[in-house]
Formats: structure tokens, C-alpha cells, sequence
């Protein structure tokens, strides 16, 4: 005897999964339209060259200082949601989360990152 929450539980994952690649897709898509509207307006195939390598070029993370009071502020929102609404689970995840926050933030004091020079 199905209630279908069962049917439910199965394609939930395999939607997400879906719409996932269908924004992938589409966002190369729009950058790959963009590169051609760029491409018809620029004569000078150097300036070309360097547009399509600044987009190319992946940005450059976050140090650990202020990765690590990101995940505390998120760490501390989780608790209260927990706290006020959701239960002890959440108030868990919270804390968890806080906790891998505060040593981000002092790992990015204790080892600072190195500049690369070239």
C-alpha cells in the first residue's frame, strides 16, 4: 500500500539533479551568446583575446579570516532557527557549524595565507 510519498522521496533527488544541470546549461549558454555579442562589436582580435581570458580566470576565494566569520554568523542563525523553531537537531547543526567557523577564523590568524609573486 503506496501513499505515494514513497514516489515523492525517489524523484525529489533526480529533479534537483535536473534542474541543477539545466542552470549549468543555460548559464554557459548565456556566456556563450555574450561572447559572440562581444565578438561582433571588438576589431582588435588582442583585446578579444583578452576579454575571453578575464572570463576565463576563476575568482579568487575568500581568506580564511572572513570565510571563518561567515560560517560563525551562519553557525549562530542555525542555532537561534533551531533554538526558537525547529528543535535540538538544528540547534546540533548549529553548533557544529560555529564551531568549524571559529576554527576557520583562527586558522586564518594563526597561518596566514602567502602571497604568490611572479
Amino acid at each position: 500500500m503506496y501513499t505515494g510519498i514513497e514516489y515523492l522521496a525517489v524523484g525529489m533527488p533526480i529533479l534537483i539533479v535536473l534542474i541543477v544541470f539545466v542552470f549549468i546549461y543555460l548559464q554557459a549558454k548565456s556566456r556563450h551568446q555574450a561572447l559572440i555579442e562581444i565578438s561582433k562589436n571588438i576589431q582588435d582580435p588582442a583585446e578579444l583575446k583578452n576579454i575571453i581570458r578575464s572570463l576565463d580566470e576563476k575568482q579568487k576565494p575568500l581568506n580564511k579570516k572572513s570565510s571563518g566569520v561567515v560560517l560563525l554568523f551562519v553557525g549562530i542563525g542555525l542555532y537561534g532557527l533551531g533554538h526558537y523553531f525547529l528543535g535540538d537537531i538544528l540547534k546540533g547543526v548549529g553548533v557544529l557549524v560555529l564551531a568549524i567557523g571559529a576554527g576557520t577564523f583562527i586558522a586564518g590568524h594563526f597561518f596566514p595565507e602567502k602571497k604568490m609573486e611572479d
